[in-house]
Formats: C-alpha cells, structure tokens, sequence
C-alpha cells in the first residue's frame, strides 16, 4: 500500500514536472475543455498535447469523458491533495526553521544594539 501510494505520488511530481502540463491544469481548471481547445494555444502538435495529456490521465490529474464526437477534459482537483498533503509536511518545517532564524537575528540585533550603547 504504501509502495503503491509512493508510485502514486511520483505519478503526479513528474506530471507537474512539465511546465507545459502545468499551464494545461491551470487553464482546465477554469472549466473543462476539448483536446483542440486545451491545444490552440501551445506551439506544438495536437499529438504532442495528447501525450501531455496521457501523462497528467495516468497521475489521475485529469479526467476525459465522451461528449458526442468530442473528447473533453477536466481537472481532478482531488488527486493534488496527496501532494499538498505531502509538501504541507515541508511546509512545517521550513516555517519552524524560519521562525527560529527570525528569533536568532532579532536576538543578535538586540545584542548589537546593546553593545553600541554600553560603548558609548
């Protein structure tokens, strides 16, 4: 289980890895669209944007349903909680390494503030 939920989050860093699926979840996001629509914008061939897609489909990162003779894609904005999940953990600590320096600054201003004073 664990494997498979490491695999899982693998699956998702590397499709998030690609500035370019990156610019496509952003733009779904907004509302789900056809392979064309999600295609016009980027410099590359409509078969290059299916691989894009193929990759973000296999992280679960989006989904595609028939709609007529048109394949339409959406985000599934759930899959990305596992990765939120796992940078909050980062998140914590950073944020306690950056307090703590805060803290050692500001006691070494105090300190230097002090030492100008006393010499005076």
């Amino acid at each position: 289980m664990v494997e498979s939920n490491a695999a899982h989050l693998d699956s998702i860093f590397h499709a998030l890895s690609d500035a370019t699926r990156r610019s496509i979840l952003r733009d779904i996001a907004r509302e789900e669209k056809t392979v064309g629509e999600i295609a016009r914008p980027y410099p590359v061939s409509l078969a290059a944007v299916s691989k894009h897609l193929k990759v973000l489909e296999a992280a679960e990162l989006v989904e595609r349903r028939k709609r007529g003779s048109y394949q339409m894609v959406r985000l599934n904005a759930k899959t990305l909680r596992s990765a939120e999940q796992w940078l909050a953990y980062y998140e914590k600590f950073w944020t306690q390494q950056l307090d703590a320096l805060q803290t050692y600054l500001e006691k070494g201003e105090d300190n230097g503030r002090s030492r100008r004073r006393s010499s005076r």
